[in-house]
């Protein structure tokens, strides 16, 4: 049998030992073809006996270890990739099935034995370009920063969508979150029907398509037909919690009864799931299950017995979850969404957080892998939300926290973030710090608005600097970078402001902070300033603080001028509209 390591030291010891390859085995907790691959072909006594004597075999898994995914995958999970004893790779494959495992074994095998001299005197010439291209990442790549790259990634969102069921992708159909949100930010402030016209048609086509699960709520990953239907039939807490996201706003805009039924059914499924009520916390994805899938009723499926969740816990996802469910407290009048938002930011914080290096990227029991930027960055967005929705600028201190954390540890020279922190241990591939675009872009975004609720302007200056080092090569992203066009947007087209001054839990600040959320913005920053215990914050605000028995008051700005105030909700709709068409 084969003995199956982790990637530490002490494997890629035994490799160089024993004078043996390494097979890293990528996968996925909720990948079916993940769990075929291992049951069928690596139990096979033909491949394991090979891999036993031949091979130092290691398996991490793809959600909990996405640095390593980053730089090994090849293109989706299983991948098997074939590594020296140092961690370098050799080649990598997908799905093989026995004969094609055995052969590729027996080739990698035989060549690394005769050539391994080759190999390290090759890898030794890669080691010193990725040294040189570390200390310049980014320098000397930004361009200039204008609203033109707004216009061009709007033109790319058209041009390479599904015009007759929307989405993107063809074999691989997934609907692109943030696309679609950055689709509803440029129709609210052009008036540009067609992207109105594709969120409507993603949208409808999704929640009729059979990646949309009609009985337990929520949606599958992806689909593999144009049309959203023959999707695989894992459920993942990320894509769910984006999906809610968009469909809250779209039921926002146009009043849509069917995308307001969608949005209660995926939180449905999130709470019903996913939610693990000891942790306060939601697990990482359902598998996959086809046969369970595709019966129809709660009761075949009770019968049958429901396919089995991860119950890890990632900070990343646990953050994007939160946010919606902010989203959906404000959109719907349910606050009973707030207190499970807020529960699983507290136990990020009290589990995942430390202040000196940031967010932990996921808990089993313990905490693991600290400062990936992805974790930082969706973290610290949803402080940012969690601090508007809620009116708690105590939530201020974390983010504060995580964003200085993330600047310290993961700033390349060249502007922007690398996605790991620098580690003089790594090996391989992990030796290589990449830069994200969509990880920077939701980085920028969430330290623009840290800049305003904190009236911080140094995080502003930090967040252009990340968007200015994408500026000369966000083309050759495609459609995936609508992340990075809302954000470089957000620069440019200032959020409206709405502050309310008075203490956070009295009836009148309450109801002018749900008149703030009540209208669908582009982009807006609601924050509650309590003039007993954020003096400080008040004083940077510039507004004054009410006099004894005066009603709580909103302030509505955009930049630097102020436009109007009020003590009236029912006015304060009005207001920012007014304030909105002004600009």
């Amino acid at each position: 049998m084969v003995t199956w390591l982790d990637w530490s030291d002490e494997a890629f010891a035994s490799a160089r030992q024993r004078n043996v390859p390494v097979l890293l085995l990528v996968r996925a907790h909720w990948c079916r073809w993940c769990e075929d691959l291992e049951r069928r072909v690596l139990a096979d006594p033909r491949v394991e006996r090979l891999l036993r004597e031949r091979f130092v075999c290691i398996a991490v898994d793809k959600d909990r270890r996405p640095d390593i995914d980053a730089r090994y995958s090849k293109g989706g999970w299983p991948t098997l990739a074939w590594l020296d004893d140092s961690g370098e790779m050799l080649v990598a494959d997908t799905y093989l099935e026995v004969p094609e495992l055995v052969r590729r074994a027996e080739v990698v095998s035989d060549y690394y034995a005769r050539h391994k001299d080759t190999i390290r005197a090759r890898i030794a010439a890669f080691e010193r370009e990725r040294a040189l291209e570390d200390a310049t990442a980014g320098a000397g790549r930004g361009g200039e920063l204008s609203l033109a790259i707004v216009d061009h990634v709007a033109r790319t969102v058209i041009e390479t969508a599904d015009p007759v069921h929307g989405g993107w992708g063809r074999e691989h159909k997934f609907p692109h979150a943030e696309a679609l949100d950055f689709a509803l930010i440029r129709w609210s402030q052009t008036g540009d029907g067609e992207m109105l016209q594709l969120v409507v048609k993603t949208l409808r086509g999704m929640q009729e398509g059979q990646i949309h699960d009609t009985v337990e709520g929520g949606f599958y990953r992806y689909a593999t037909r144009a049309d959203w239907s023959a999707p695989h039939h894992e459920k993942v807490l990320d894509g769910n919690a984006q999906r809610l996201h968009v469909y809250l706003e779209a039921w926002q805009v146009l009043g849509d009864e069917t995308f307001l039924r969608t949005a209660r059914g995926t939180i449905a499924f999130l709470e019903n799931v996913l939610y693990d009520p000891e942790a306060r916390a939601f697990q990482g994805s359902q598998d996959a299950d086809p046969v369970y899938a595709n019966l129809r009723t709660l009761d075949e499926r009770r019968a049958r017995g429901a396919p089995r969740c991860d119950g890890t816990i990632f900070a990343n996802q646990n953050a994007i979850a939160a946010s919606a469910l902010l989203k959906a407290a404000s959109v719907l009048g349910e606050p009973r969404h707030a207190e499970r938002a807020h529960g699983v930011l507290d136990f990020l914080l009290r589990e995942l957080h430390d202040p000196a290096r940031g967010m932990y990227h996921y808990y089993d029991g313990g905490y693991h892998l600290p400062g990936l930027l992805g974790d930082q960055a969706y973290v610290l967005r949803a402080l940012c939300d969690a601090v508007q929705h809620s009116g708690r600028n105590a939530y201020l201190k974390p983010a504060r926290q995580i964003a200085d954390a993330a600047i310290e540890q993961l700033a390349s020279p060249g502007g922007g973030f690398f996605d790991t922190a620098y580690d003089p241990s790594a090996r391989g591939g992990l030796r290589r710090r990449d830069r994200s675009i969509l990880e920077n872009s939701v980085m920028a975004e969430s330290l623009l608005r840290l800049a305003a609720l904190s009236r911080d302007p140094d995080y502003a200056d930090t967040a252009r600097e990340a968007l200015a080092s994408f500026a000369s090569d966000y083309k050759r992203h495609g459609h995936f970078t609508a992340g990075y066009a809302r954000a470089v947007d957000l620069l440019f087209h200032e959020p409206i402001r709405v502050t309310v001054v008075g203490s956070p839990n009295a009836p009148d600040v309450q109801d002018l902070v749900r008149a703030a959320w009540k209208p669908y913005v582009a982009s807006r920053i609601v924050q509650v300033i309590d003039p007993a215990d954020d003096a400080e914050l008040l004083a940077r605000s510039g507004l004054p603080a009410p006099r004894a028995g005066e009603k709580a008051r909103a302030y509505v700005e955009r930049g630097r001028e102020s436009y109007a105030e009020t003590a009236e909700s029912s006015r304060l709709a009005a207001l920012m509209a007014r304030v909105e068409r002004g600009n």
